[in-house]
């Protein structure tokens, strides 16, 4: 199962969703590989620490080799990566994904991912990507290499604004280059059920019909202490109640699991 995090507003926790959805999967035995695609890199560093400063293969040069034509002769296994983590690998970011952009779009290597992951689909159970805060071409080849779609959604009036114009984009998407990718939810996050204002909007697009997930995600200042800390939730704080509720959003996606 290859799931894509996805949101073009930014801040909205693609990357701690992604993550700590990818760390669950692995204490679980899954074996699990996370790609970054995010130039900016913060699963990157969250799965990392400070070994993501460590020369590393990553995505840029996998998407570098997809120009000149030369192939690593592990394939797409040579830019995979192990993470302190059981069971959890990762494609790194890298800064140099932002300066590639331009000539991937111009040479049309828009299946490349999809290829790749293809090619990796007997290593791994399950497949997460975090991608960035645009529809660029970097979030183009997640959702066409993925079969399922997360949607981070902030409980805000601009959010939802924004979430419309996702799902119109997405439902393009799927028409024009990936038939079998479906919106597989919408993942609330950093949910204030004491305020009026989250309530009223989550309950709107409920009753909108929107496939929106339970639980929602509180919010808490000790997802920026697992941030810092390098440490996904699972492994920081096991008992806490976001953790949990992490813990309980990714039963509902792996019933049985």
């Amino acid at each position: 199962m290859r799931r894509v995090v996805f949101n073009q507003k930014g801040g909205v926790g693609k990357s701690t969703i992604a993550c700590n959805l990818a760390a669950i999967s692995a204490s679980r035995g899954l074996r699990t590989l996370l790609l970054d695609l995010d130039a900016q890199g913060n699963s990157t560093r969250y799965l990392l620490g400070a070994g993501a400063d460590a020369p590393a293969p990553d995505l840029a040069a996998f998407f570098e080799q997809t120009l000149r034509f030369t192939m690593d002769p592990k394939g797409a296994a040579g830019f995979v990566v192990p993470t302190p983590f059981e069971h959890l690998h990762l494609m790194p970011s890298s800064p140099a994904l932002e300066e590639l952009q331009g000539k991937l779009e111009s040479r049309y290597k828009i299946y490349k991912l999809r290829d790749a992951l293809d090619e990796l689909a007997g290593q791994y159970d399950r497949i997460y990507i975090d991608t960035p805060p645009a529809l660029n071409f970097y979030t183009r080849s997640a959702l066409i290499a993925s079969e399922r779609c997360l949607i981070p959604f902030d409980c805000d009036d601009f959010s939802r604004r924004a979430l419309y114009a996702l799902l119109e984009n997405v439902r393009e998407l799927q028409a024009d280059h990936n038939r079998g990718l479906a919106v597989e939810g919408i993942i609330v996050n950093q949910f204030q059920p004491r305020a009026t204002l989250p309530r009223k909007i989550v309950g709107e697009l409920v009753a909108e019909g929107l496939p929106v997930l339970e639980p929602y995600l509180s919010s808490t200042v000790r997802v920026k202490e697992s941030h810092e800390q390098s440490l996904p939730m699972i492994h920081l704080d096991p008992k806490h109640r976001l953790t949990q509720e992490f813990v309980a959003l990714h039963a509902r996606l792996e019933p049985g699991v």
